[in-house]
């Protein structure tokens, strides 16, 4: 009870401070307040609204935005997002593009499990639309998932990868961003010996802390400081009674999402700061460049506190993948087993997340596949978000992942890549 208590006041704090920010609103925005000649009336409006907006975006799951694509024909491609396989901890969705044919490439894209929603892959998922048929692990909001349903640790998340190899079949080609990657590693070395036939026929790990030892970051930092047992204390929470999931063991988005703005807590306050001036001045927009990062920034979702433990104590303490000696349901899972699946290594000379070395450290695990089909690149200048989704990617990263798609594809090179051209996107 102690722990749900302290989910509830931390949703209340969060409840209060929007409350707060549309009262001020409200109250400044009163029509006879134009008569007056206070600058403060505006400037509390303007507060209101921005104080609103973001304590509001804490509880929403953004929407992916992705409407249509134009075709190398010209027309408009309506998207359509589908469910290929369900689960209570996390579906496998397909963005479907109407109106055109299966493509040659066709992509599994896992999505970190780490605070935030699949979406944060929205323009590494519209990047690749025009030339692929596109996959996405869309992981569930824990406080949303009832007890009944169970645990999910890392053992769960990588036998839903499994599963949503098989469901997709051997001509799939799969691209782990950031935290999967080292459980992608093992998913598919899992296949490499229950299931050879399910196996991808390429594994793209990008910016993941497959050897975190291998080049120290503030979270390699923090993860040898604290004990288990202090973080269990620290972070763990139980969900509160506003949810499905109440009782179920968290780790809280909003605690994440303290601990995120935290740690460049000068760029946070400024950035606010200069929209609430904006807003003030009439230059502002629903969705400027403001809005339409700390939308996606501010959404945070709870994880299963049995997933964020074992991820700290196996992935980064106990470094099970890094020492290959990771077991499922107590069965060792060994990397050397895979033989047949083409891999490639991205990462970022800047990343401050997963610094190089974390990343490439997967080569030297990988002993079954040959040199000819083991490759890895490190990109200039680029931070973390950079590799999979800014500048560095679609100018850089994103033509070298398809072009090794292709040299692994098994058929006939495809199509030559297009030019993104996306009709809507948020």
């Amino acid at each position: 009870m102690k722990y749900m208590a302290t989910y509830d006041v931390m949703e209340s704090a969060r409840n209060t401070n929007e409350w707060l920010g549309a009262s001020a609103r409200a109250f400044a925005s009163y029509p006879i307040f134009a008569l007056s000649m206070n600058p403060f009336l505006p400037l509390m409006a303007a507060w209101g609204e921005v104080a609103e907006r973001s304590f509001a975006r804490m509880m929403v799951k953004p929407d992916w935005g992705i409407r249509s694509i134009v075709g190398p024909d010209g027309q408009d491609h309506i998207i359509d997002v589908k469910t290929v396989v369900e689960k209570p901890f996390g579906n496998l969705i397909q963005f479907f593009v109407r109106r055109r044919a299966p493509m040659a490439r066709k992509i599994l894209l896992v999505a970190p499990m780490s605070g935030h929603y699949a979406t944060l892959m929205r323009s590494t998922v519209a990047s690749l639309l025009p030339d692929a048929d596109v996959f996405v692990t869309d992981w569930h909001n824990a406080r949303d998932i009832p007890m009944s349903e169970g645990k999910f640790d890392v053992e769960d998340y990588t036998l839903y990868l499994v599963e949503f190899m098989r469901a997709l079949g051997p001509d799939t080609h799969v691209i782990a961003v950031c935290q999967p990657a080292p459980l992608t590693l093992a998913a598919v070395a899992y296949l490499a010996e229950e299931d050879p036939e399910a196996q991808p026929r390429s594994m793209t790990l990008i910016g993941g802390p497959i050897d975190p030892d291998a080049a120290a970051t503030e979270v390699t930092d923090f993860g040898r400081r604290v004990t288990m047992g202090q973080l269990e204390h620290l972070a763990i929470q139980r969900v509160g009674f506003r949810h499905k999931g109440a009782g179920r063991l968290v780790y809280p988005g909003l605690l994440q999402l303290a601990g995120f703005m935290s740690m460049n807590a000068d760029r946070h306050s400024k950035a606010f700061a200069e929209q609430i001036l904006r807003v003030v001045q009439g230059e502002a927009g629903d969705h400027d460049a403001h809005n339409r990062f700390y939308d996606e920034y501010l959404a945070v979702m709870d994880m299963t506190a049995e997933f964020y433990l074992t991820t700290v104590e196996r992935i980064f303490k106990n470094r099970e993948v890094a020492r290959n000696v990771f077991t499922v349901g107590g069965k060792r899972v060994d990397i050397g087993k895979i033989t047949k699946v083409a891999v490639k290594t991205v990462e970022g000379a800047n990343d401050d997340i997963s610094a190089p070395g974390q990343c490439v450290a997967a080569l030297k695990l990988l002993t079954g596949v040959p040199e000819t089909k083991k490759t890895s690149h490190l990109e200039p200048g680029a931070g973390h978000y950079g590799i999979f989704a800014g500048k560095s990617w679609r100018l850089n990263i994103r033509p070298l992942v398809l072009a090794f798609i292709d040299a692994n594809s098994g058929r006939p090179r495809p199509q030559k890549a297009v030019p993104i051209k996306l009709a809507s996107s948020n």
